[in-house]
């Protein structure tokens, strides 16, 4: 299997065990997202257009835009506007510019209300227009400021001009013909850079042509984020840090949850793995009170690390299984047979493991339970016992705590290493099916275990 089938199959049982939880967390992130849209009113923006007629550069369009967002048009409009308590600082956070296609350049302004945004976006764009044309003015050569229809006059002139003194002008050689001639040149250059002047005029005059292409829409709604993105938003937010939460807990938690780890914690050969049927309540810890009732509620008092364990058949299925077990153990002790149980305290999987276990094995062999605890363990010193078998839950032992259970059943002289007896069944919740109509247990068994794998490999 992938790691990535296991990361999805690992969120599928977080959704699956902790969804009632997930829901609640998903619940407080959409009131904190309520809340802080409360904290931060709403905003509404919009757009004021500005076509610049003529040829303009990409350069020379971002200048402009530039320019419309400025101090110098911001704060011109803030004090047309003369609104109470917002300064033109303020307003220059709220107003932006860009240019688009076509020689437009479009200014956003953005108020607590669709009415000042309106107002704002049409201000600065009227303010825009005017410093952009003073600006061009100012820029103008002198000679030229008088504009294109008075040099075209001063044009004519001179072609009248010129006509009269070509006409009065002597044919011969005369000294006062070419006099005439001569002052005809002159002003035919002074014509001449009239036209140039006239030429170069002309574009400046195009580019300090700006038109307002209308007032702007006031808006219709809220600028993001509205409150209901924020809403959503946190609570995705505070939804996806819950699933990483309990990733990240599962990956930090040393509590071991596979057959092979925790033999290899213990030092002994794995004998098989019990499981109990689900409808009993060993799975969920017992508790009282106020704490207790709110885990159950949430759902976190149950493990939801441990893989869901697959149904091992029927009543009869189980049974079967189990007894191969207890014939393993007949097979592996001398007589007497007498074996020590050891449970780790808190784990009530392993105690009705433990429970069902001795009930099944009807004395042969004789099984004692202790329970050990996993902090502190001690272990009765042996008596008439052949060794220890050790009873316990996956996934909520550590490895230091079981190595700690196998030093204390060394203290108290019960072998666990090497020795047939000395290995472990690891208890784990499962769903009951119907019993088969074929056998009949007896009335003073319990049937509660199945038994899968052996220490020497294989299913049973």
């Amino acid at each position: 299997m992938s790691d990535d089938t296991v990361r999805l199959v690992t969120i599928g049982r977080i959704l699956r065990r902790r969804w009632r939880l997930l829901a609640i967390v998903a619940v407080v992130g959409a009131l904190v997202g309520y809340g802080t849209s409360v904290l931060f009113p709403p905003r509404y923006t919009t757009s004021a257009s500005v076509l610049l007629a003529g040829q303009w550069e990409e350069r020379e369009l971002l200048t402009q835009a530039e320019i419309a967002a400025s101090s110098a048009v911001v704060d011109r409009a803030a004090a047309t506007l003369g609104w109470t308590g917002v300064s033109g600082g303020e307003l220059r956070d709220r107003v932006s510019a860009k240019a688009a296609d076509g020689n437009i350049i479009k200014i956003s302004g953005m108020a607590d209300t669709p009415e000042r945004a309106q107002r704002l976006s049409d201000e600065v764009a009227q303010e825009f227009v005017t410093f952009a044309t003073r600006i061009t003015g100012d820029n103008t050569d002198p000679e030229a400021a008088t504009g294109p229809e008075a040099l075209r006059k001063k044009v004519v002139e001179t072609n009248r001009r010129i006509t009269d003194l070509a006409n009065a002008a002597d044919p011969g050689q005369t000294v006062e013909g070419v006099q005439a001639r001569t002052e005809l040149e002159k002003l035919r250059t002074a014509l001449q850079e009239a036209m140039k002047k006239l030429d170069e005029a002309d574009p400046a005059t195009n580019k300090a042509n700006m038109v307002v292409m209308g007032p702007a829409a006031r808006p219709a709604g809220e600028a993001p984020p509205t409150r209901m993105q924020l809403i959503v938003a946190g609570a995705l937010l505070f939804f996806l840090l819950a699933v990483i939460g309990h990733l990240a807990a599962a990956r930090v938690n040393r509590r071991l949850r596979t057959e092979p780890e925790i033999a290899a914690a213990l030092g002994s050969a794995l004998l098989g793995t019990v499981d109990v049927p689900g409808e009993q309540p060993a799975h969920r810890p017992k508790g009282r009170g106020p704490r207790a009732w709110i885990r159950r509620l949430l759902g976190i008092d149950t493990r939801w690390d441990i893989p869901t364990p697959q149904t091992s058949g029927d009543e009869a299925d189980r049974r079967i299984r189990y007894r191969r077990v207890c014939a393993r153990l007949r097979e592996k002790l001398p007589a007497p047979r007498r074996l020590l149980v050891v449970v780790p305290d808190g784990d009530e999987i392993g105690r009705q493991a433990a429970g069902q276990l001795v009930a099944e094995a009807k004395s042969d062999p004789l099984l004692r339970v202790v329970g050990v605890s996993a902090s502190r363990p001690l272990v009765p010193d042996r008596g008439t016992e052949s060794g220890a078998l050790v009873v316990l839950s996956a996934g909520s032992w550590t490895a230091e705590e079981l190595a700690g259970i196998a030093e204390a059943c060394a203290d108290g002289r019960h072998e666990v290493l090497g020795i047939v007896v000395a290995g472990i069944v690891v208890a784990g919740t499962v769903r009951a099916r119907p019993t088969r109509s074929a056998g009949h247990p007896p009335d003073n068994a319990t049937p509660a275990l199945a038994v899968r794998g052996h220490a020497t490999g294989g299913s049973v």
